[in-house]
């Protein structure tokens, strides 16, 4: 019988060591997606992942590991899918790997499916929607430059890497060659020859490797030309400086890559790496990370709280701040939630744990930052297509500078073969291709610290050319938490009226239910849940009360099913002209009351609409509250303000407004759903809810409205830190290019610029990690 070849593809995911730029995960993509059956290749440097779908019976795993290998990285397996193995059966054969004992390296799912890696350090991305279709819509570039660095373990110095190995031995290779060239020069010329020749080796050895993928334009490749090349002329002094130079910068842009994925790290560190779980009555300490739903863990007073849960027993102040940024405790007690990180201040906690360690609010905010890596900027793809074109412009120009001169004019050959290396290696785009995913990297790492996550570098080019902000108006720009103010009986007394409303509302989770609910237990007032409830999208709620048909909802949808004489008018109309939310309560065709609810607007939100109107940028409310409701409210805040809209009303007016610029939408995540996704970028509020996390394209954490001014104001700041840093390149470029045909400046010169401006660019980008974007 004949085996059929394995044709199902699988999405499979690997650990990538030393993968510290953007040129880096240009380049391991552009050599894996080249092997075929290989397909939606995704790399995230911050977490140093790659995952892509894979036919194994095109390509085997080890195929892909041996060309990520063979670039100059590590490719491992994550923690949680080295015990996993594959055993996929042909006529009885077992299709498995061959190496390390027969198990996977990677862990196997159905193509196309969520799938979380959650076996290293913070968790691996678990892609939302928005990710996959961000990752999807990738131009996956070729030939991109980038270096090559090698993965620093945490706690381990540069120098004690092998790449430090190399600069160091490098360095004193050349510091002794000098010594040797003034006591004897002809011994000082082969010291510098042996020096260049020992520290470009591995390089090329890399060049070679990229080429062999099919990408031979790559930062190695110039270098080993440059460096043999100033051999074969003479220059081999140089040839060693360069080489040293070469390998110093690479080791300065692992430190930086290190320094920026150490601030995502230290959200991690925030969760304790143990806790006190309690069983029949005793303690004993365990592996936070191995906490399961539904277990109580103690929480002693100063300790961290390892796992989101909800108190059990016992009240005390939670320090959140390491979660939302708030500086001032929170007191809770029985039946409210607290987050992993959080520090319990005052008494004894025990609480019920609510999510498993990798979806705890760390772990999801850490995912969040992770993933943004993933869906590039159009800045930033621009910049990739450029440099694909760019890098082969580069060699060709070179090539004429070397062969031009001496075959038309006569001129000395070394001497223009000497410019038109300097001319390779003053030409890489290294600078420039490092640009833009630097300093978005910086800026979602300073975000996240600050309570404002953006998912991606195109969130952040949109939300800086934001012009208007529209807000949902409950539980946005209000505390979400209204409040019954009045009940106006109509025909029956005020308890008959409560407990109508409290009946059929019973079943719903909508604020201004909670409140009617709220009420009706405060005033002692019995009920039992309406039969046959049911929820009319944005006009009330509907139920049969021993036999009457109950409706609650607003006057103006109440209207058209019972008539309203002038004293239920008149009563509504006035509610409502005090701001108050004015809900009827319907019987069998009559009015019966009238509801009012008030939900006070948020402390900080009269000062967010006056910080963004600073800022040039303009503030609507947009509620399906009537209009006189949302009149006061908004005049209160001093903004402008669309009433009585429906979900679509919502949508249609997002897109109406779009027409005069980038608007962003700032609602609850929920009920906001559609506006959210019309909107150029849509934000979430929400103390880490996974609606706050996983809806819309950010969340602001600590549920303040002023924290929308701060994330426009990081993302300003963050293009600013952008074109700032592609100025450098391509100024620094435009001027040494120009130098190195003319002969001004050599080789050494002209990787110290290629080097100097990689390392400007990056610490300029670095500076974002220390943005206070809540400052004016």
């Amino acid at each position: 019988m004949t085996a059929h070849p394995e044709t199902e593809t699988k999405t499979l995911s690997w650990k990538v060591g030393g993968m510290d730029c953007a040129g880096c995960a240009a380049k391991i993509r552009g050599a894996v997606e080249r092997l075929p059956g290989v397909g939606d290749v995704r790399l995230s440097v911050m977490s140093e992942t790659l995952t892509l779908s894979l036919d194994e019976a095109q390509t085997t795993r080890e195929a892909i590991e041996k060309r990520v290998v063979g670039l100059g990285y590590t490719a491992a397996a994550l923690a949680s899918q080295q015990a996993q193995k594959s055993e996929h059966k042909h006529d009885g054969h077992e299709h498995g790997d061959a190496c390390c004992g027969g198990h996977d390296h990677s862990h196997e799912h159905d193509h196309g499916h969520d799938h979380d890696h959650s076996g290293h350090d913070h968790g691996a991305p678990k892609p939302t929607a928005m990710a996959k279709t961000a990752a999807k819509s990738h131009d996956h570039g070729h030939g991109l430059p980038g270096h090559v660095h090698e993965a620093t373990p945490e706690g381990v110095s540069w120098y004690q890497t092998a790449k430090g190995h190399l600069v160091v031995g490098t360095g004193l290779l050349l510091a002794a060659a000098y010594g040797a060239s003034l006591l004897w020069p002809v011994a000082g010329h082969w010291a510098f020859i042996l020096a260049c020749l020992i520290g470009v080796a591995p390089i090329a050895k890399r060049a070679f490797a990229a080429a062999r993928a099919g990408i031979p334009f790559t930062i190695e490749m110039l270098m080993t030309i440059a460096a043999i090349g100033a051999l074969f002329i003479g220059a081999a002094e140089e040839a060693a400086l360069v080489v040293f130079l070469f390998a110093v910068g690479e080791v300065l842009e692992g430190v930086a890559a290190d320094r920026a994925r150490a601030s995502i790290r230290a959200l991690g560190d925030l969760v304790p790496k143990t806790a006190l779980v309690e069983e029949n009555g005793t303690t004993r300490q365990v592996d936070a990370a191995s906490l399961a739903i539904g277990q109580i863990v103690l929480v002693r007073p100063g300790d961290r709280i390892p796992a989101d849960g909800e108190i059990v027993e016992g009240t005390s102040g939670i320090d959140e701040s390491p979660v939302t940024g708030e500086s001032v405790p929170k007191t809770k007690g029985v039946g409210e939630p607290v987050f992993a990180g959080s520090v319990n201040r005052e008494a004894a906690l025990r609480l019920r744990v609510e999510k498993a360690a990798q979806d705890n609010t760390i772990a999801r905010i850490i995912r969040l930052v992770e993933e943004a890596q993933e869906a590039r900027a159009p800045t930033e793809r621009f910049i990739d297509r450029f440099s694909r074109w760019y890098m082969p412009a580069i060699v060709g120009l070179a090539l004429l500078v070397a062969l031009v001169p001496p075959l038309l004019l006569g001129a000395e050959w070394s001497t223009w073969i000497y410019r038109a290396l300097a001319l390779l290696l003053i030409g890489c785009p290294c600078a420039l291709v490092i640009s833009v995913p630097a300093a978005i990297a910086a800026a979602l790492s300073a975000g996240a610290r600050q309570g404002l996550l953006m998912k991606g570098g195109v969130v952040i080019e949109t939300a800086a050319k934001t012009g208007l902000v529209a807000f949902d108006k409950t539980g946005t720009l209000t505390q979400g938490a209204p409040r019954v103010t009045d009940i106006i009986a109509l025909g029956h007394d005020e308890r008959t009226v409560l407990a109508l409303a409290a009946a059929v509302e019973a079943g719903s989770a909508h604020p201004l239910a909670e409140a009617v609910l709220e009420r009706a237990r405060a005033d002692g007032v019995t009920f039992a849940p309406a039969a046959e409830a049911a929820a009319l999208a944005g006009q009330g709620v509907t139920g049969r009360v021993e036999g009457r048909a109950v409706f609650v909802g607003a006057p103006r949808h109440a209207a058209s099913r019972a008539p309203f004489d002038g004293k239920a008018q008149a009563a509504a109309d006035a509610l409502e002209a005090a701001g108050k939310t004015v809900a009827a309560v319907l019987v069998d065709g009559t009015v019966a009351g009238l509801i009012a609810l008030r939900d006070e607007p948020r402390e900080d939100a009269a000062a967010a609409v006056a910080e963004l109107k600073a800022m040039g940028i303009r503030s609507v409310m947009l509620t399906g509250d009537n209009a006189r409701t949302g009149a006061a409210i908004a005049g209160a805040l001093g903004m402008e303000h669309r009433a009585e809209l429906m979900p679509d009303d919502k949508v249609a007016a997002i897109r109406g407004f779009a027409g005069n610029g980038s608007v962003m939408m700032v609602g609850d995540g929920i009920n906001d759903a559609p506006a959210l996704a019309a909107a150029g970028v849509g934000i979430a509020m929400g103390s880490g809810t996974d609606v706050a996390l996983e809806t819309a394209d950010g969340a602001v954490l600590k549920s303040r409205v002023r924290d929308v001014a701060a994330l426009i104001r990081l993302a300003r700041a963050a293009m600013g830190n952008i074109r700032t840093n592609i100025a450098i390149a391509l100024g620094l470029k435009a001027v040494f290019l120009v130098t190195s045909v003319l002969g001004y400046t050599g080789l050494w010169i002209a990787i110290l610029a290629d080097t100097g401006a990689t390392v400007i660019v990056t610490a300029n980008a670095l500076r974002l990690l220390r943005f206070n974007a809540g400052k004016n």
